[in-house]
């Protein structure tokens, strides 16, 4: 592989040097020792016995963080709600009723939709590299989004982190009216939308669920459902689903609420045709 260009070379040592605090010299040394490969590099400045300072860019945002506090309300290393959401739709400009609210909870790993800590919002923010601005950071939220539906990595990460934005405090599940408000907010534009050409999953999901389910949704069966939802949409008549599968029992009695409303068809309809 050639070595990078003059240009990446200096965004390298940029990044390397607002993640370690390190010098430009060393950080162009240990990155010419690993060829370049910023994580090889960070961890080798580690295990070479340098300590962890804090760069210009973490004061920048440690500063940026505090002029988002209000002194009343906010302890000094949180934003409570009313900061939070004045941060996210004033600041960052971003939509909380659709996906784009979770893209930005997911950066600053907030641990839950009203709350964003220092060090969440510190590191989160250093480990993208783009700046100490919040016009900087508002455009690095557009760019996730517009990409949120294409990028099947970024997508199950966000929705992972729902599920652990989502909970009450102290539950270790989601409510069913959360989980459904929240697959309604991820399913649709800008997220990924879960429809065929012949069926609106997300749709059927949810009558199914109000039909059949009445229990909370544990991080098992959220994770689970992406899953068959992607599954789902790469082929829509759930052929891939099996009677000894992996699934969870509710994904289960989903496939056979379907095959039942003739929504798919049973292996023994398929029979019952040929015969």
């Amino acid at each position: 592989m050639p070595p990078p260009s003059t240009a990446q070379q200096k965004v390298f040592i940029a990044q390397f040097v607002s993640l370690t605090g390190a010098s430009e010299r060393q950080a162009t040394r240990y990155l010419k020792s690993t060829g370049f490969k910023i994580n090889e590099a960070v961890d080798a400045f580690y295990a070479a016995g340098n300590e962890p300072k804090t760069s210009a860019l973490e004061a920048k945002l440690d500063s940026l963080f505090d002029s988002l506090r209000d002194d009343e309300n906010d302890e000094k290393n949180k934003l409570e709600l009313e900061s939070t959401m004045d941060y996210l739709s004033n600041r960052l400009k971003v939509s909380i009723e659709n996906a784009e609210l979770f893209i930005a909870l997911e950066l600053v790993q907030a641990p839950s939709v009203g709350e964003i800590t220092r060090k969440g919002y510190v590191d989160g923010w250093k480990a993208t590299g783009v700046g100490a601005t919040h016009q900087e950071h508002a455009a690095h939220i557009r760019r996730l989004k517009a990409s949120l539906s294409m990028d099947p990595a970024l997508f199950k990460k966000v929705y992972r982190y729902t599920f652990v934005a989502g909970r009450e405090r102290d539950q270790k599940a989601l409510s069913l009216e959360n989980a459904m408000i929240y697959w309604s907010i991820l399913f649709s534009p800008p997220g990924m939308s879960w429809e065929t050409s012949n069926h609106d999953w997300l749709e059927l999901w949810k009558s199914f669920l109000n039909e059949k389910w009445t229990r909370s949704v544990n991080k098992d069966m959220w994770n689970m459902t992406l899953e068959f939802a992607l599954k789902a949409m790469a082929d829509e008549t759930l052929s891939f689903w099996t009677e000894d599968g992996a699934w969870p029992s509710v994904i289960d009695d989903f496939v056979e609420w379907c095959r039942v409303k003739g929504i798919t068809k049973s292996e023994s309809m398929d029979v019952d045709a040929d015969a």
